[in-house]
Formats: structure tokens, C-alpha cells, sequence
């Protein structure tokens, strides 16, 4: 039986950060979508998708298993949530949750979900025999491209997914590498890098770069996490930047933001673009050099006009090419990410 989602977005179904998860998986897989939960806007549609009170609302439509559709800060369920993945659970629907905290360690729920024959897949569970990095990586015979980022929650998955979708329709062996929730109910495959011990961070990239040209890919395009500028969040991007090891970077930036979202103290400034090309390729491993190929910027608080002097700007100041590959398609960063090829 093929899945059919239910995505689990109370509260956050309306929020473009909290509610990323839901986001991603209706863009790539709409049609695996049945119906989303948000009590808060019953009776509306997203994408076409009707939103639903409840989780017996939602069982008409038929789904089989609910898909925890956001991502908040620490990960942990807001309290209201239990009861919801109680009735889940109860009207045997699968669960698979992307989160920090893993509901099949939870003995209520666990025994519950035993009782009715329902799995609980806790997507940020790493495999328990990672280990650190061996050198397999830069035997990898493909050409491995990361996405890297200003700041968290700017489009690092979303640049992947539309590039490798433009390369596989050119009919190039492309791979999109998931290193993250969303990304992996996406893809059906992955490593939450997020949940790694950090010293296994590199060795989970590694296997993942692996397993990609496995899988036969030509092209990967890593999924980027974090970033190098956050104050919480750069410890995996780095850990996945050399571990992943790639030949390329595509750098993503949100037009028109000038500080670091989520972070204490501050502030913490974005430098200008330039630097920003400058400091990703200096921390490149010395056996991989990598250069940044092209610029993938966010647009979408901008209009049509805006955005298209926002990218040519970043053009002017980097010298790479530039584009918004959601609003005005991936052709052009694609073409520079294969012109820049090793």
C-alpha cells in the first residue's frame, strides 16, 4: 500500500519556518498528501489540500500514515500534541516524526501503537553503527555539489530538490543527497545529520555521499544544514561540509536579510556575499578544494522587479551567476554548477 499523508501541522500549518516540513513534503510529494491537521483553520485549503480539525475529520480521506509537519526550535512537542499523536495512534495511522525527541521511546505511545499494529518511525534516529569519517568520500567517482547557507531556514533543501529535478530532466544521473527530516520523507532515504554525535557527523556525510553515487548518481547535491555564521547551528554545517567533501558549493542567501534569525545576544551581522563566497571556500578541506559555482537567492519577500535587481546585484558583487530557482526556474545555476565542474 503506497503512503498517504496526514500532515500534523497544529498551530503551525500558516508559519513558512515552523511549518517547513509540511511545506517541503507538499511541493515534492503533493500528490502522497491526503489532508492537513490544523484545528486553527478547519474548513481551509493549502495547495489544495484540505486543512482539517481534527483527526477523525481527516480519516475519510483515507490516510495512512501522519506525518509530523513541523520543525521547532530544540525539537520538542508542544504539550497539546501528545493527545494528538495518542488519536493517531488509536485510529491506526502510522506515525513518522522528524523531531529531536523520539516517540517510540515513549512507553505509552509505544505500547499503544503495538497494541494497534502501527509503527512509530522516528526519522532523526541515526543508524547505531556510525563512526567517523574514513576517506571513502573522496573516492567517491561522482561530482558531489552542497548547498550552503547565510542562515538557517532560507531554502538550502529547496535549491537541492529544484536543481537536481532540473539536472535529472536534462537526463544527467542526478541524486538528491537528504540530510534532514524533510528531506528524507521526501527522498525515502537519509541521515538527520542534525542527530549525529558530533564527532560522526563527517562519517554520516561520508555514508551519505556513498550511498548516493550507490544509488547511482553522477550528480549528487548534498542537502545543506545550518550555517557557518549561526551561533547554534554551525557545528553540523561544518561537520557536513567536510564530511560530504563537495567539489562545488551553490550559496543560498534570502535577499534582502542582514542578520542571523534564532540566535542569543547579537547582533550577528551577515556579511556581504562576496565574503560570504571568500569564507566558504577557504574552509574547505585541503584535500578537496571547493568553490562556490553560482548564487541561489530567496526572493520571495520581494517583487518580480525587486528580485530581479536583487540577482542582478549579487551578480555584480560576486561575479557568479545568480538566479532564484523557485520563482524563475534552476536552468541558469544548474548551467553554472556544470560549467564549474571538475
Amino acid at each position: 500500500m503506497s503512503t498517504r499523508y496526514l500532515l500534523l501541522a497544529e498551530g503551525f500549518s500558516g508559519d513558512p519556518h515552523y511549518g517547513k516540513t509540511m511545506r517541503g513534503v507538499l511541493r515534492y510529494r503533493r500528490d502522497d498528501v491526503v489532508a492537513i491537521l490544523d484545528s486553527t483553520r478547519a474548513g481551509e485549503t493549502e495547495d489544495g489540500v484540505p486543512v482539517v480539525g481534527t483527526v477523525e475529520d481527516a480519516l475519510p480521506l483515507g490516510p495512512t500514515t501522519a506525518l509530523v509537519g513541523v520543525a521547532t526550535q530544540g525539537g520538542r512537542f508542544p504539550p497539546a500534541w501528545i493527545d494528538l499523536l495518542r488519536r493517531c495512534i488509536a485510529n491506526r495511522l502510522d506515525v513518522e516524526n522528524g523531531l529531536h525527541v523520539f516517540l517510540s521511546d515513549d512507553p505509552e505511545l509505544s505500547a499503544l501503537a503495538a497494541e494497534r499494529g502501527v509503527e512509530l518511525r522516528d526519522l532523526r534516529r541515526p543508524p547505531a553503527d556510525l563512526s567517523t569519517a574514513t576517506g571513502a568520500n573522496l573516492d567517491v567517482d561522482a561530482t558531489i555539489v552542497l548547498t550552503v547557507g547565510s542562515d538557517c531556514a532560507i531554502g538550502k533543501m529547496t535549491v537541492s530538490l529544484e536543481l537536481d529535478l532540473e539536472a535529472r530532466q536534462r537526463g544527467i544521473e542526478s541524486v538528491f543527497v537528504p540530510t534532514g527530516q524533510t528531506g528524507m520523507v521526501i527522498a525515502g532515504w537519509g541521515i538527520a545529520v542534525d542527530a549525529v554525535v558530533a564527532d560522526f557527523i563527517a562519517g554520516a556525510a561520508e555514508r551519505l555521499v556513498v550511498e548516493g553515487r550507490e544509488r547511482g548518481g553522477e550528480l549528487l547535491w548534498v542537502e545543506g544544514q545550518g550555517s557557518l555564521l549561526h551561533p547554534v547551528y554551525s557545528g553540523v554545517t561544518l561537520g557536513l561540509y567536510h564530511g560530504s567533501v563537495p567539489h562545488l558549493l551553490v550559496l543560498c542567501h534570502e535577499a534582502g536579510r542582514t542578520e542571523i534569525e534564532g540566535a542569543g545576544g547579537g547582533p550577528h551581522p551577515i556579511p556581504p556575499l562576496r565574503e560570504l563566497v571568500d569564507l566558504h571556500e577557504r574552509l574547505a578541506l585541503p584535500a578537496r578544494p571547493a568553490r562556490v559555482a553560482c548564487i541561489a537567492l530567496n526572493t520571495r519577500a520581494l517583487s518580480e522587479s525587486e528580485a530581479r535587481a536583487a540577482i542582478a546585484a549579487a551578480e555584480a558583487e560576486t561575479g557568479l551567476p545568480a538566479d532564484d530557482p523557485v520563482r524563475f526556474g534552476a536552468e541558469k545555476l544548474v548551467d553554472a554548477v556544470l560549467a564549474a565542474g571538475p
